[in-house]
């Protein structure tokens, strides 16, 4: 080795240690062997639970079908669609501005940022279920309960995922209308919420199915819904009227799935014509490979 060689090795710091991947996935395999004996999970109890299980699936055939029947799930289904829009709309309506508030591009000032993320990471921390539960005590049961139960839960993860796609824009017309001496909130919607719109938009529409799964499940406390039909049945042991009803929140979520497939299709984020999906870079490379 060379005296000029020698130097420039000295000179070079040391390279950071790194855990070798032995141990990680070591450490990985204790910690899910942990949580597996810690929770009792296993075929052993399911085994003991089976007459249970046997019982209840028994009974939940053939469905309820009756026609008074049929008009109350109805009437359900549609009150859940109304939960979930209007949850939507209020979480839209506090969840993006914090995004934009929250994302570092933006570069609002620092104790706004910061209480937006706080704000954000509170409203989702607390679960729906338990917004529900007081917002049940506060405006008594009913679909406004789990109207604002919904609304603040989804606001705090509609903020989180919107502001990560916002950073995750092109820079160069940022940094364009910087420097022509675009202010921040210009900068914020000419140069950065444009570019984001379609993936914003598509994570607005998976919020919606997202927002009808929960209105089932808060309807249990009595936030309204077919979630409230179905602890009724569930609670009086009417397991051929809860097939029913189950099958109903099936057949809804399935209906909002291809609803929102079609929107986003439509504005371009359910395929690889979106670039909020398959960046450009990428589908110039597979182009070139062509």
């Amino acid at each position: 080795m060379t005296l000029q060689q020698e130097r420039v090795t000295t000179a070079l710091p040391p390279a950071p240690r790194r855990a070798p991947r032995v141990v990680l996935t070591l450490v990985a395999l204790v910690v899910i062997g942990w949580s597996v004996a810690g929770t009792g999970i296993g075929l052993g109890s399911l085994i003991e639970g089976r007459e249970g299980a046997v019982q209840i699936v028994g009974g939940l055939f053939p469905p309820d079908l009756d026609a008074d029947l049929l008009g109350r799930v109805a009437t359900a289904a549609v009150e859940t669609i109304q939960i979930s829009v209007a949850a939507l709309l209020l979480g839209v309506l506090i969840g993006l501005p914090l995004a934009v508030l929250m994302a570092g591009n933006v570069q609002a000032p620092r104790w706004l940022s910061a209480g937006a993320r706080t704000v954000a990471t509170t409203l989702r921390s607390v679960h729906e279920l338990l917004w529900a539960l007081l917002f049940v005590a506060t405006v008594g049961l009913g679909p406004a309960a789990g109207v604002y139960a919904i609304a603040l839960h989804s606001a705090g993860v509609l903020a989180k995922l919107c502001s990560e796609q916002l950073e995750a824009v092109d820079p160069g017309p940022v940094e364009a209308m910087r420097l022509t001496g675009g202010s921040r909130l210009t900068t914020a919607l000419l140069g950065i919420v444009p570019q984001a719109r379609a993936v914003i938009a598509s994570q607005i529409l998976y919020q919606w199915e997202c927002n009808i799964r929960s209105s089932v499940v808060i309807g249990f406390v009595g936030a309204g819904g077919i979630g409230q039909a179905l602890g009724i049945a569930l609670h009086l042991f009417r397991y051929q009227e809860l097939a029913t009803l189950m099958a109903s929140v099936v057949i809804l979520v399935i209906a909002v799935d291809r609803i929102s497939k079609i929107f986003r299709g439509r504005l371009g984020a359910a395929s690889e014509r979106s670039g909020g999906v398959v960046p450009s870079a990428i589908r110039s490379f597979w182009r070139s490979k062509r």
